[in-house]
């Protein structure tokens, strides 16, 4: 059972949670520039509902491969319009806001945002720990080596499972200290982000040993290169690569999957349910 700031209780028995991705930035690697409008991304995140999603991810700031940053000011613009008009069309959805600015976080949070999805778990903003505990948003952290500008040059781990479980029992410590509540804390192994394809399968296949850190664990591989790397270029093969991903993580004991394709997610997990377990 995961619980967000007043909104709906998430159950995760039989499959895990769907976070629907809802990109409004003009570079993110596959679907930018298609709902930088404000009608556009509402309506977007309205579909994703109705198609089954738990949680809606607003992201203002690319984090591909080589992105360069977005400043808060910027990440207020886009976000800001899209949590309030969301939250007023799905009152009772899960929104979450993904960035690493206390400043956006702040912002977004204020207007409904339940969730912050900080993809430098808790490191990029020396104000975001405070931030998290004082307005009691779940947080969402995950491992990334390197930036976005920087993390795919030559990532190396002498045992990448074990150096992320590291990694992210530090920041859940991390967090914990500042004063938030450890049931609003979730880890996310950052697949792709400064890591090799071997690297993300290997994290996938060893799920079940970061979810012995007693955390909900997020998974996010939809549409990444790794899956690319199996299946090339066509839309029908990343669909399937990222969907079979998404099986293998709830297999493996993720509570969340964040993925761009919600309805073909959904009836997957759903038809795949009964010979999945997740772990608590």
């Amino acid at each position: 059972m995961m619980k967000f700031a007043g909104h709906r209780v998430l159950e995760s028995a039989g499959s895990p949670v769907v976070m629907g991705v809802l990109n409004i930035t003009p570079d993110s690697f596959s679907d930018g520039g298609q709902f930088l409008e404000l009608d556009a991304a509402v309506a977007r995140a309205v579909q994703m509902a109705a198609e089954g999603a738990d949680i809606i991810d607003v992201g203002p700031e690319s984090s591909r491969p080589g992105a360069e940053p977005v400043e808060p000011v910027e990440q207020i613009r886009r976000a800001v319009p899209v949590i309030e008009a969301v939250r007023q069309a799905l009152p009772e959805m899960v929104i979450s806001i993904d960035t690493s600015s206390a400043q956006v976080a702040a912002a977004a949070v204020e207007v409904g945002a339940d969730v912050v999805n900080d993809i430098t778990a808790l490191g990029g903003d020396p104000g975001m720990a405070r931030l998290v505990a004082e307005s009691g948003a779940v947080v969402a952290l995950m491992h990334m080596q390197g930036t976005p500008d920087t993390m795919q040059r030559a990532p190396h781990y002498a045992d990448v499972v074990t150096e992320v479980k590291s990694f992210l029992a530090a920041r859940a410590d991390v967090a914990i200290a500042a004063g938030v509540d450890p049931g609003r804390i979730i880890v996310d192994p950052g697949i792709g982000f400064g890591k090799t394809v071997e690297h993300n399968c290997a994290l996938i296949r060893r799920l079940d040993e970061l979810v012995e850190l007693g955390f909900p664990v997020l998974l996010g591989a939809s549409r990444k290169s790794m899956v690319r790397a199996f299946v090339g270029n066509e839309a029908s093969g990343i669909l399937a690569g990222s969907s079979m991903c998404a099986l293998a993580g709830a297999v493996a004991g993720a509570r969340i999957v964040r993925v761009h394709d919600v309805a073909e997610t959904v009836a997957l997990l759903r038809a795949a349910a009964p010979a999945v377990s997740p772990r608590r």
